[in-house]
């Protein structure tokens, strides 16, 4: 493959958009590839036989993995390379997702919807950590929010494609065409991608050149010694699991509430993801305007991730409301609200954290939100089978990032302790 040349120091400005849209579509694969199997579950229930606890166990694989990942990705990335690490990170999830299609056991979808889980883990640590390098603070969550708009894009194209590539050739295609995707993104990414030569244009990036010293990992013990990481960890603890809520429930709490069927679902939850699409985009244009207002960037963005905490509280009406389009209308609220306040989350992971931490730091705090998740997952479960409401759930949603705000903000007041000083 012919090695593109590192772009000219004028070409900068343009260029980093260019590598903020690679990072867009490796989001948007992400989510297409994680959604197949929601999607197939019910013919692939019928023809493979699993039960409801298999398939239960199969998602649980998911999500265990991706915890995991999220450790295990980020340490890597920040040891070999966002160039390197991405591509293996992309190539890794590819071949998870295309191994579905060979799969004709509940035990060999488990084991794929784990290797998916360890490989997909890997998109955001190395999609912030590049935001990182190529982005000045000023620009960090403006770029985080058009690229995190990738998971919604996403959750919009997998049940359009999918339901037409199943009849027209069958489930296993659809996992086989969706899956090498990530294949064509990696050719793209490693044609196009260079680090940045931040000795040529150390202001534009707005932090001096870093010394070799600098450039080696911070290990997990110092990163865990400092109240930032805890903090950061909580808030996504508190408010990751009510976007997986969201995905994982929606469609059946629609159907519960106003009888929406299979052939009815597509324009509620493409107007939910689209509506998220706009609140991650400006979510991350927010806090940048206010750093260009002179605010600090860790004010503005805990300012803006306060607005998306009032915007989400209305979600505790949603079982309570009679019309269907405007609980879709309040969901979606919630949804392009968390989407705000998730692309100022990340973003405080830079602004915190040297870039040699970013990758590590976001694992470190994507392991946090994965459990987290985990844990409502299962209450939730246990609270629809006990009793069939679902006002507790979107009670918890409401009110879970004022207390996810509370730690951030615990976390970031007054002086931040550097990595450097542990």
């Amino acid at each position: 493959m012919t090695v593109a040349p590192a772009p000219r120091a004028n070409a900068l400005p343009t260029f980093r958009w260019v590598v903020c849209g690679l990072l867009f579509f490796a989001t948007t694969i992400n989510y297409v590839d994680r959604q197949v199997l929601g999607i197939l579950a019910v013919p692939l229930q019928k023809e493979l036989g699993w039960s409801e606890s298999e398939y239960g166990y199969i998602i649980t694989a998911f999500q265990a993995a991706y915890a995991l990942g999220m450790l295990l990705c980020g340490r890597l990335l920040d040891r070999i390379g966002t160039r390197t690490g991405y591509a293996i990170g992309v190539a890794w999830w590819s071949l998870a997702a295309m191994a579905h299609g060979a799969m004709n056991s509940a035990l060999g979808f488990g084991a794929a919807r784990f290797a998916l889980g360890l490989g997909e883990a890997s998109n955001f640590p190395a999609a912030i950590k590049t935001t990182a390098e190529w982005f000045p603070p000023r620009e960090r969550a403006f770029a985080t929010g058009l690229l995190n708009s990738g998971t919604n894009i996403g959750a919009v194209l997998a049940p359009l494609l999918v339901p037409v590539i199943a009849l027209r050739w069958g489930w296993r295609w659809a996992f086989y065409l969706t899956g090498a995707a990530g294949f064509v993104w990696i050719a793209l990414w490693l044609l196009v991608y260079r680090k940045p030569d931040r000795a040529r244009e150390p202001a534009l990036f707005g932090s001096p050149v870093p010394t070799t010293a600098e450039e080696s990992p911070v290990d997990w013990r110092t990163l865990l010694r400092m109240k930032e990481t805890w903090g950061l960890g909580l808030g996504r603890f508190c408010a990751d699991p009510i976007w997986w809520f969201y995905l994982y429930w929606t469609p059946k709490f629609l159907d519960a509430r106003h009888g929406v069927t299979l052939a009815q679902l597509a324009a509620p939850l493409v107007s939910i993801y689209l509506a998220s699409d706009v609140g991650s985009i400006a979510g991350g244009y927010l806090s940048s305007a206010l750093i260009r207002r002179g605010m600090p960037a860790i004010k503005a963005r805990k300012c803006v991730m306060l607005g998306a905490a009032f915007c989400v509280t209305p979600i505790i009406f949603a079982t309570v409301i009679p019309s269907l389009w405007a609980t879709v209308a309040i969901v979606a609220l919630a949804a392009s609200a968390h989407q705000g306040w998730s692309a100022n989350i990340f973003t405080l992971v830079s602004d915190i954290y040297p870039q040699r931490a970013v990758a590590t730091m976001v694992g470190i705090s994507g392991f946090f939100g994965a459990i987290g998740g985990m844990i409502f997952a299962a209450v939730t479960g246990l609270v629809l089978q006990r009793t069939g409401l679902y006002w507790p759930m979107f009670l918890v949603a409401g009110m879970a990032y004022f207390v996810a705000l509370a730690n951030v903000h615990w976390a970031t007041r007054g002086r931040i302790t550097p990595a450097d000083a542990h």
